[in-house]
């Protein structure tokens, strides 16, 4: 499990399976039983908080990363990699997080 990967991840009730982006850092992902993820969905608000995905980064419908929900999940719940988006893709990532925790970013 590494940083920019999308999963599989059975959420604990009364969530249920969905895709979630890995934000943890790689060098806390292979010690941590837990890591942080940007929860996938479908439903598209065309907020600043979320980042579009889709088929262009391997997801098989157009969705979002929804980082106003950003959650710690432990591994056992991680099901099955997806794909890995790419390095452009993670940087609006990192930029959507500091605007949804109120981080300026110079």
């Amino acid at each position: 499990m590494r940083r920019g990967k999308v999963w599989w991840v059975d959420f604990p009730e009364p969530a249920r399976r969905r895709p979630a982006v890995v934000l943890t850092r790689d060098s806390a992902c292979d010690v941590r039983s837990s890591l942080a993820v940007g929860p996938v969905t479908g439903t598209i608000r065309s907020i600043p908080v979320e980042v579009p995905l889709g088929p262009e980064q391997g997801l098989s419908v157009e969705c979002v990363a929804n980082l106003d929900d950003i959650l710690t999940v432990p591994k056992k719940y991680f099901d099955e990699r997806i794909t890995v988006l790419s390095a452009v893709v993670m940087e609006q990532v990192e930029k959507v997080i500091a605007l949804a925790v109120d981080i300026r970013i110079d």
